[in-house]
């Protein structure tokens, strides 16, 4: 601090505050103008202040909301209810989210302290000690007077004449930040300033301070995937923060945080919708380096634009493929030894799977095409090639997709596809925790093959008519909204829906079902009874049901809507019925 000239001088402000003063707003949230370091001091330290308890933030959690505060102002936790799946310990407790914005129920397992807001909310507390020691001795002095909430409004006959006043060191930013990081500025003030010294002095220093705290804190701004500058940044539930983009990358092949290796319960499909961003580090990085990262986004957009409607994924067009399960194929015409070579020369060694539509039945907006719009993506694993060109290959289920567009090359089909994912696991527990509340109508309660046959169709899986085949257009089934009419499987737990189907399995086996032999374990693995999510995959792979019908999984973004697919072939299936 010693090259900056600095006079004796002195600067008198006043702080007045409400608790009835409107939002904060921040002036370059959707723009690229940095903010002024005296001018907008006080809109800089309200970035580092917990909106709860007005404190410089101290060890900060990003809630799942993207929201951001102190770890002792997280709420007391509570007993979640109706949460059967996952029910792991760090998921059974849950907090209410006390920002009015949000208001739902956070799980605790989901409320770390965020790593790199943590450090770089360190580095500027230590510089902030060091300028206030260099401040001390320079004699540059601030007289700071604490107004009420009549000086506020204006209205000063009714103002409180024991004003507390007191002299701190240093300018606009320094000064602030002192108050706030004393519990004497509330979060939703404003802070009105009069100079009584060189205006240009002041705002020298604050221009230094602010060159020095973005040069320290730069570093922890970096992604550690890419390296670069956080790009619409997002907080795992273990701390760690990446790019949106980054992670999306990360999780096309591991569950694993790059950094921790804990595991994550995210789905790659990453939408903005479903995952919020990290919106205190996203107000810090538009503050601290806006130039940088409008030439970030500019980078990001160029790369993205050359490859937007570029068709560029095999299909193959053949059968039914699930995720996480394998898929044997022979591969003997031209156009296809050619497709799987270049998968295997390529670095993913991936290709799309699709169900063949031999009557080219209408599938969305694609209109009448060959193969149904919703397919698997498959790795292949290993390859046995034979000496006449023909060969076999083992692969394995990756992600779901839909085909965005299609088109040929070589005389193969390929297209530009979306990847379908799950719902987030806090709406899957909001799902459960919805439906198995919510009595089930007096129609729906009797089983749905009782002897009086009650219960109405619309209840029942819809057998196909004899005019349908595997050339009929499925549906995939979406998750329920609250307007459908319930049943009573959907009043059972996301838990006992696996149990109903495994214990199923467990009587097929012991009634030796031919479905069920030992070729089918050796190639797709023992029944998964513990694991819900991977459950209905194996189903669909091992059980004798038509197409149509477990080709409504594909189209599904709950394991929980999965499985109520799954109960109701069992009961078909217990009936006697056939599709």
């Amino acid at each position: 601090m010693s090259s900056l000239p600095l006079e004796n001088s002195a600067l008198h402000f006043r702080m007045t505050y409400s608790n009835k003063s409107p939002k904060p707003t921040f002036k370059n949230e959707t723009s690229d103008i940095p903010l002024d370091p005296s001018e907008d001091a006080r809109q800089i330290v309200r970035l580092g202040q917990c909106p709860q308890c007005s404190h410089i933030l101290r060890e900060p959690v990003t809630l799942p909301c993207g929201n951001t505060l102190c770890k002792a102002c997280l709420p007391e936790s509570h007993l979640r209810r109706n949460i059967s799946y996952p029910a792991t310990t760090n998921r059974l407790q849950g907090v209410r989210c006390p920002f009015p914005a949000c208001g739902q129920e956070h799980a605790v397992g989901d409320c770390s302290v965020n790593v790199a807001l943590n450090k770089v909310l360190d580095l500027v507390r230590i510089e902030m000690q060091r300028l206030q020691g260099a401040l001390e001795a320079s004699n540059i002095m601030l007289k700071v007077e604490e107004g009420d909430k009549w000086s506020n409004a204006r209205i000063t006959a009714l103002r409180d004449d024991l004003v507390h006043v007191e002299i701190l060191s240093g300018g606009r930013l320094a000064a602030t930040y002192a108050m706030a990081e004393e519990g004497r500025l509330d979060y939703d003030s404003e802070v009105n300033y009069i100079y009584t010294a060189p205006k240009e002095t002041v705002e020298a220093l604050d221009t230094l301070f602010l060159e020095r705290l973005k040069e320290l804190t730069r570093i922890e701004l970096d992604c550690q995937v890419c390296y670069g500058l956080f790009l619409d940044p997002m907080t795992l539930t273990c701390g760690h923060t990446f790019c949106r983009k980054c992670l999306q990358r990360v999780l096309d092949h591991s569950s694993l945080c790059p950094v921790c290796r804990r595991q994550l319960s995210l789905s790659p499909n990453l939408t903005e919708a479903s995952t919020l961003s990290n919106l205190l580090l996203t107000k810090i990085i538009s503050a601290f380096c806006p130039r940088a990262l409008a030439a970030r986004r500019s980078a990001v957009e160029m790369e993205e634009k050359a490859i937007r409607d570029e068709l560029d994924t095999a299909l193959f067009l053949c059968t039914l493929s699930f995720p996480s399960m394998p898929t044997f194929l022979h591969i003997f015409e031209p156009r296809y030894r050619l497709m799987i070579r270049r998968a295997i020369e390529s670095d993913d060694r991936k290709f799309g799977m699709l169900l063949h539509n031999p009557s080219q039945s209408v599938q969305g907006e694609l209109g009448r095409v060959p193969f149904y719009q919703y397919g698997t993506l498959l790795h292949i694993e290993s390859m046995q090639l034979m000496p006449d060109g023909r060969s076999l290959i083992e692969t394995v289920g990756v992600s779901r997709f839909r085909v965005l567009s299609y088109g040929m090359r070589d005389g193969y089909t390929v297209g530009k596809i979306e990847r379908i994912d799950d719902i987030p696991l806090a709406a899957e527990e909001a799902l459960e925790a919805a439906e198995t509340m919510v009595p089930v109508p007096p129609s729906a309660q009797r089983h749905p093959f009782s002897e009086d046959n009650a219960t109405p169709d619309q209840y029942l899986p819809t057998p196909p008519s004899s005019q349908d085949s595997i050339d009929a257009t499925p549906s995939p089934p979406t998750t329920p909204i609250a307007t459908s009419p319930k049943t009573d499987i959907d009043c059972i737990s996301t838990c006992e829906l696996l149990n109903i189907c495994v214990r199923f399995v467990q009587k097929m086996q012991s009634q030796s079902a031919p479905w069920l032999h030992s070729r089918v374990y050796q190639a797709y693995g023992a029944c998964p009874v513990d694991d819900p999510k991977l459950f209905p995959w194996w189903f669909a792979s091992v059980l004798p049901t038509a197409d149509q019908e477990r080709y409504r999984l594909l189209g599904t973004t709950s394991v929980r809507e999965r499985l109520k697919i799954c109960v109701s072939w069992v009961r078909v299936l217990e009936a006697g019925r056939r599709w």
